[in-house]
């Protein structure tokens, strides 16, 4: 499990990016650095990291389920996840 402070921080950038995101496109579109600057650092796309929705765990994350790969793992295990089976040859 991460830590509440990390997930927090992550959630908080996710929400800025949201609503900075349209003055960014339109600053970026008329070339103004200087007003792009002065936006709040968090508010840039490239500062969010992906995390699992369960754990919050960032290494390990697999984007077309939006866990990392133990919470993937034992939730396919359980048979949470349809469609989704233990391998064997």
């Amino acid at each position: 499990m991460a830590k509440k402070s990390w997930i927090a921080r992550d959630k908080k950038r996710r929400r800025l990016v949201k609503k900075y995101a349209e003055k960014r496109q339109m600053l970026k579109a008329a070339g103004d650095w200087e007003a792009l600057q002065k936006l709040p650092r968090n508010s840039s796309a490239v500062r969010v990291r992906n995390r699992c929705r369960l754990t919050g765990r960032a290494r390990g994350y697999m984007r077309a389920f939006g866990l990392s790969r133990i919470a993937f793992r034992e939730m396919a295990r359980s048979g949470i996840i349809p469609g989704i089976r233990k391998s064997s040859w």
